[in-house]
């Protein structure tokens, strides 16, 4: 089984942009840890001369966008990935890593993956720019990306016949739970749970809120009026656009305690239900006999394990992997179902 954690990375006091890449990736490439750098694998970088592409990368985001963040701004994304004892080759776990990489990031950052193999067990250190390929670009930490990496990893788990953890601890609810998970909220919504979140914490001041606001990775413009820029927008938004209790004068009253704040109640679409089949996997064997090719097999053997790894996911996210408990909850739906349908049937008139 594999567990994951997600890490952004910051300068830190005392330590330069070039100094911070450097500190992380000479501990993850560590030759005493790596089978003498063996087990180090890299994508649009080499793993050698890593922390100067890294530099030289953010550098060439600078001039291109004239963008500067200060020691808040995130240098690079750290994700540890480890299985469980005697599961998984080294080899093989690096390979995952690398999957797993390329799937989180889709293609568009630089990385490199170390898998150590000093410990009881093997475990991966992935280190990826947060700055794009194409230098115009940041990679944006989103509400839920813990959550996120770990059903991907899950996906991947169960995709090449490795277990996973059944029941992992929970640190929160995720942007998607808070929301209901029924529609995809607008990047205005995203700004004002983010605002949300900050006041929570009880901020001195509005520019105490400002710099709370950049550690969830904002970009701010703008002293009177600030302009907020993050996620997957392609362009700023000003805060007195967000709406009532989400201006800056609103948020200073706040602040001040000359205002409450109430979080605004956001609408949720109704979800249209997919149509789908009596049966979710293919059979494999009954297409083959009807005439279909080995390059049908394949994918049609791909398409069941993806489909195996959703239905994973959806029972460990609503708690029933014990089979006693997915068995009362099916005995439950259907003694609801045959009650509503009879309910449903005309009564005949005597």
């Amino acid at each position: 089984m594999a567990t994951t954690r997600l890490m952004p990375l910051h300068t830190g006091k005392g330590r330069t942009v070039g100094q911070a890449i450097s500190d992380i990736l000479d501990y993850s490439k560590n030759p005493q840890k790596t089978d003498n750098g063996r087990l180090i694998t890299s994508w649009q970088c080499d793993s050698r001369i890593a922390d100067a592409e890294f530099l030289f990368t953010k550098n060439q985001y600078i001039q291109r966008t004239s963008r500067v963040r200060g020691e808040d701004d995130v240098i690079a994304y750290h994700l540890r990935q480890s299985f469980a004892p005697c599961e998984i080759t080294p080899e093989e776990a690096n390979r995952l890593g690398c999957e797993l990489a390329k799937r989180f990031t889709k293609g568009r950052h630089a990385y490199i993956v170390c898998t150590h193999i000093d410990k009881g067990h093997v475990h991966n250190y992935v280190i990826w720019n947060s700055t794009a390929l194409d230098q115009t670009r940041k990679f944006r930490n989103f509400w839920g990306s813990t959550h996120a990496v770990r059903r991907l990893n899950d996906t991947i788990c169960i995709e090449n016949g490795y277990s996973i953890v059944e029941n992992p601890k929970r640190h929160g609810k995720s942007y998607n739970k808070w929301l209901g998970d029924k529609k995809k909220p607008s990047h205005r919504e995203r700004i004002c749970v983010a605002i949300d979140a900050a006041l929570t914490q009880k901020p001195e001041s509005f520019e105490a809120l400002l710099k709370l606001l950049r550690q969830a990775d904002y970009e701010i413009k703008g002293k009177k009026v600030p302009s907020l820029f993050g996620g997957e927008q392609q362009r700023f938004i000003r805060m007195d656009t967000l709406g009532a209790g989400y201006t800056p004068e609103d948020l200073r009253a706040v602040i001040a305690g000359e205002k409450e704040h109430k979080p605004r109640k956001r609408w949720t679409e109704k979800a249209t239900p997919e149509k789908r089949g009596g049966n979710l996997l293919v059979d494999i064997q009954a297409k083959l006999q009807e005439g279909k090719g080995a390059g049908y097999a394949r994918w049609a053997t791909l398409f069941n394990l993806k489909q195996m790894a959703q239905t994973v996911a959806y029972l460990q996210d609503h708690q029933m992997m014990d089979y006693s408990v997915l068995s009362e909850k099916a005995a439950a739906a259907s003694s609801r179902f045959n009650e509503l349908s009879a309910k449903s049937k005309p009564q005949k008139r005597v």
